[in-house]
C-alpha cells in the first residue's frame, strides 16, 4: 500500500473493530508455544473454557485486550487481579505433556509479543504501512500488553529491532501438535459458537485467520495460502480499511468502547471480571 498510517496520540484512537476478523489467527500464533497451548487446553478454569462458556470467555480476552490499551492504572491493577486469581489454576500436572505455569513470564512474554505483532499486522492491513514515528509509537505502547499481565517491564524488548530479535528467536519454540491443531482450528471454524453461526461464518473466518497468520505459522497448522489467496486478502482488507477510515470513531471502535462500558460496570457492581 501507498498510504502510512501516522502516529496517533493514544494506542486506542487506532483500535478498529475490524480488527476483530485476526482473532483467532491471533489465538493460534499465542498457543503455538506448547507451554501456552497445553496450559488453555487443559486448564481446569471451567468458567474459562471457551467451549462451554464462549461468550464469557470471548468477552474476558476481549476485555483485557481493551484495558490494556484504554484503561487507567486501577482499571488494569483490578483486571490484572481477577486474572491472576484464574492463572493460579493453571499449572501442568504429571500426566501434562509439558509443563507450564500461567505465572511464567516467559510465557506471559510470548503471548504479550503475539498481541503486540497482531495489533501491527492489523494495522497495516487495514490502513497500511506504519509511518517511522507510527512504528515506534505502536512498540512503546505496546509494552502494555504484557504489563497488564506479569511481565516485568525491563523484560519488553528494548526497541522494536531487538523486539524483532526476540520474535525470530522465539519462533524455534514454536510446535503445534495434532491435539492443539484441532483445537485451535475447531476455533478458527467458530465451533465454539452455535452451529448455524459455524456454518454460516466458519469459512470466511478461516479464510482470515489463514491471511493473517505468518507464513510459519501456516505452515505448523499444516494450512495452505495461494498467491491468489494472499490478492483477495489484500483486496477485502484494503476495501475494509477504506470503509472504515471514513466511518465515526464512536463506530469503528464500538466493540470496544461496549467493553469498557461493561467491565467499569462490572467494577462499579462488585461482579467477577474473569
Amino acid at each position: 500500500m501507498s498510504t502510512s498510517l501516522e502516529a496517533p496520540d493514544r494506542l486506542d484512537q487506532v483500535m478498529d473493530g475490524a480488527g476483530l476478523l485476526a482473532g483467532a489467527a491471533n489465538i493460534i500464533m499465542q498457543l503455538a508455544h506448547p507451554g501456552v497451548g497445553y496450559g488453555v487446553y487443559e486448564s481446569r478454569v471451567e468458567s474459562g473454557q471457551l467451549f462451554r462458556h464462549p461468550f464469557k470467555r470471548s468477552r474476558t480476552t476481549l476485555t483485557y485486550l481493551v484495558v490494556a490499551a484504554k484503561g487507567t492504572d486501577e482499571e488494569k491493577a483490578v483486571f490484572r487481579r481477577g486474572v491472576d486469581r484464574a492463572h493460579a489454576k493453571v499449572r501442568s500436572t504429571a500426566d501434562s505433556p509439558v509443563q507450564y505455569n500461567a505465572f511464567d513470564p516467559e510465557l506471559q512474554l510470548w503471548v504479550a509479543a503475539c498481541i503486540y505483532r497482531g495489533f501491527e499486522d492489523v494495522t497495516r492491513a487495514l490502513h497500511g504501512d506504519l509511518s517511522p514515528e507510527a512504528s515506534a509509537f505502536f512498540y512503546k505502547q505496546g509494552a502494555t500488553f504484557g504489563t497488564t499481565l506479569q511481565v516485568p517491564p525491563e523484560m519488553w524488548p528494548a526497541d522494536r529491532a531487538a523486539f524483532e530479535e526476540y520474535w525470530n528467536r522465539s519462533l524455534a519454540n514454536v510446535s503445534i501438535d495434532d491435539t492443539i491443531r484441532e483445537h485451535v482450528l475447531s476455533i478458527a471454524r467458530l465451533e465454539f459458537l452455535p452451529t448455524i453461526i459455524s456454518r454460516l461464518f466458519g469459512p470466511m473466518n478461516l479464510f482470515f485467520t489463514r491471511g493473517f497468520l505468518p507464513q510459519h505459522f501456516r505452515d505448523e497448522m499444516q494450512l495452505t495460502w495461494s498467491e491468489k489467496d494472499q490478492r483477495r486478502f489484500d483486496r477485502i482488507l484494503r476495501t475494509i480499511g477504506a470503509v472504515s477510515r471514513r466511518l465515526p470513531n464512536a463506530l469503528r471502535e464500538l466493540p470496544y468502547n461496549l467493553l469498557m462500558r461493561d467491565l467499569r460496570w462490572r467494577i462499579k457492581s462488585g461482579r467477577p471480571l474473569v
